[in-house]
């Protein structure tokens, strides 16, 4: 398996820190993500209902009227090339990797393309897969391209998966209201924005003919019933979501204005999470993780992604590790 940010066990054992005294800055997961209540015991007691609220609550929450829940957008990932014969798939480079990974399990012919050529690759490829805001790199493509490249796709029977795991903070770029339509597949999880990981609840947004054979696939159950609940519950907290939104900003505008002022300006970054490329990523990386602050490393190209800090002490923990790193 790739490995992911979060690794706190093994990071524990590599620098000898122990796991409650770690700043984990590796998974952009929202740290004041939302509060979840106490589930009811009947809630652990019965089977995952599929015709609960959750359903409703997301379909009201992402404006389309089709969807499907699975186990968090990883679960999408990998089951959907199962669904296509061997094709050419395009995808932008650097990306989240489980996407080309998934694909080249099952037979396709992967080309990664850099983000300024992947809007042209929908005239060669049968499928396209774009993460939006890019997953490390923040960029963030424009909603009417995207469309004008899936035209190009469906016209030949291809698709155009986007992967909108990060796009909560910004969902006037999304593209789920224009699900459903032949060809388009917008995969969307609670993780990040939410800060609901654990609780493992995506989306696929997508027409009945991808949906169907999707949910057959992954087969009964794919969410626990707890899991339904408190997903239900959150999409349906809007005052929380707008308020999030202005807090997400400011913090991602703060954690650019710190990196920036010590050294490392971003190249890129989102409401979640600030990229910095340079060729002294692994240093950085190694350096912070001795002072017990973890971040995501990536070598191609060497960088170095930002999650936000949860409260003050954590920030200054952050500004003082930078601080004292050599130049």
């Amino acid at each position: 398996m790739l490995e992911h940010g979060g690794r706190l066990r093994h990071a524990a054992r590599q620098y000898g820190i122990a796991e409650a005294d770690w700043l984990d800055l590796s998974t952009g997961i929202n740290p004041h993500g939302w509060l979840v209540p106490v589930v009811p015991n009947e809630v652990w007691q019965r089977l995952p209902q599929d015709d609960d609220e959750l359903n409703a609550a997301a379909q009201d929450y992402y404006g389309t009227s089709q969807l499907l829940a699975v186990a968090g957008s990883q679960a999408a990932i990998q089951a959907l090339p199962m669904l296509r014969p061997p094709a050419q798939v395009a995808i932008v480079a650097p990306s989240y990797a489980e996407h080309a990974h998934a694909w080249q399990r099952h037979g396709h012919q992967v080309v990664s393309v850099p983000a300024a050529e992947i809007l042209q690759a929908g005239t060669t490829a049968q499928v396209v897969v774009i993460v939006n805001p890019n997953n490390p790199t923040g960029k963030l493509f424009c909603r009417e391209e995207l469309l004008d490249m899936h035209a190009q796709l469906a016209a030949r029977g291809g698709w155009l998966v986007v992967d909108e795991a990060f796009m909560d903070a910004s969902p006037e770029h999304s593209l789920a209201l224009a699900c459903p339509r032949p060809g388009l597949i917008v995969l969307r999880s609670l993780g990040k924005f939410f800060g609901l990981a654990g609780a493992r609840v995506g989306f696929v947004l997508a027409e009945e003919n991808v949906l169907r054979p999707l949910a057959e696939l992954l087969g009964p159950w794919p969410i626990a019933a707890p899991s339904r609940y408190v997903a239900t519950l959150a999409l349906r907290d809007t005052a929380w979501q707008d308020a999030t939104r202005k807090a997400l900003s400011l913090a991602a505008q703060r954690l650019a204005e710190l990196l920036s002022t010590q050294g490392l300006p971003p190249s890129g970054g989102s409401s979640l999470f600030q990229w910095v490329c340079c060729v002294s990523a692994a240093s950085v990386h190694q350096h912070l993780a001795q002072q017990g602050i973890l971040t995501r490393l990536f070598d191609t190209p060497p960088s170095v992604r930002f999650g936000l800090p949860r409260d003050e002490a954590q920030w200054v923990r952050l500004a003082e590790a930078l601080s004292g790193m050599k130049r």
